[in-house]
């Protein structure tokens, strides 16, 4: 199943894509879930499943407006330097834990809207990342037992400012811009997707590919990741794992290659769909 969060008729809802069409499941359940956050505390993913068999759908995915996958994580974690290329590429140590991080809410966009390059900055760079979303909560989660905590999975672009990610050895300004990050268009939930199934990323700038990987080829895995970061935190439902991006950066290339007004990026997992933004200059 795929499920989104999207705008239609002037309301925030959330939905499942049947065909080229979405049911909208926050009118079929009338107040009963607010949210995806909310269906996925309740443990009511089955309950959707059931909900939309046999519906033709409410809203052709051309006429709805995506929004983040999860507009209200409670905690958005993301993981830095996580594929060999890319720590190749940039020259750094090999690490024996995880480099992590944070993003907001406010610094992301959903599917079809557009990522706002900033004025401040004319280093707007391209992450393109698997996404991970929780489903369930838990507190030091080995790594045999992760799968069941994994709600879905979805694509992602850690849009990054990257003379701003340098201003701290901690990377938040760079991260955190308004509007910089892409998250969508829906995740796919575990039921679609083999546990450990060997994911492939790709990101398409302009229709050029500059990234191709595998989840295979992360330095920290999936399972090493939820183990980590529930040692040191709970995990909640609808809080967003984003696991790292593969070389081909633009700041890395010759020459750079940056993101710009009027350019359209991709971040494609085969198994899950396509995110796709254009990006806009801010006008201040």
């Amino acid at each position: 199943m795929k499920l989104l969060s999207f705008k239609a008729e002037g309301r925030d809802t959330f939905g499942a894509v049947v065909g080229d069409r979405v049911v909208d499941l926050g009118r079929v359940f009338k107040g009963k879930y607010a949210d995806l956050v909310a269906v996925l505390k309740a443990d009511a993913v089955a309950e959707l499943e059931a909900a939309i068999e046999g519906a033709q759908g409410d809203y052709a995915l051309s006429d709805i407006e995506f929004l983040p996958v999860i507009p209200n994580p409670p905690k958005i974690i993301c993981i830095g330097v996580n594929y060999e290329t890319h720590r190749k590429e940039i020259g750094r140590d090999p690490s024996a834990r995880p480099m992590v991080f944070a993003r907001f809410p406010a610094s992301q966009v959903g599917h079809g809207e557009a990522m706002i390059a900033p004025p401040e900055s004319p280093t707007y760079d391209y992450e393109g990342e698997i996404a991970v979303i929780i489903g369930k909560a838990g507190r030091r989660i080995s790594q045999e037992d992760c799968w069941e905590y994994i709600a879905g999975y979805a694509p992602y672009n850690d849009g990054t400012i990257r003379d701003w990610q340098r201003h701290t050895p901690q990377w938040g300004p760079g991260k955190n811009f308004y509007k910089t990050g892409g998250f969508g268009p829906w995740m796919t939930t575990r039921g679609e997707i083999a546990d450990n199934q060997d994911l492939h990323l790709k990101t398409r700038l302009n229709g050029m590919e500059v990234q191709n990987a595998k989840s295979s080829e992360m330095i920290f895995s999936i399972p090493y990741l939820i183990e980590y970061c529930s040692t040191f935190l709970p995990l909640e439902p609808g809080d967003v794992i984003v696991t790292g991006t593969p070389g081909g950066v633009g700041v890395r290339r010759e020459p750079k290659l940056f993101m710009k007004d009027g350019d359209v990026v991709e971040v494609e997992i085969t198994e899950v769909g396509v995110l796709s933004n254009p990006i806009k200059a801010e006008v201040v």
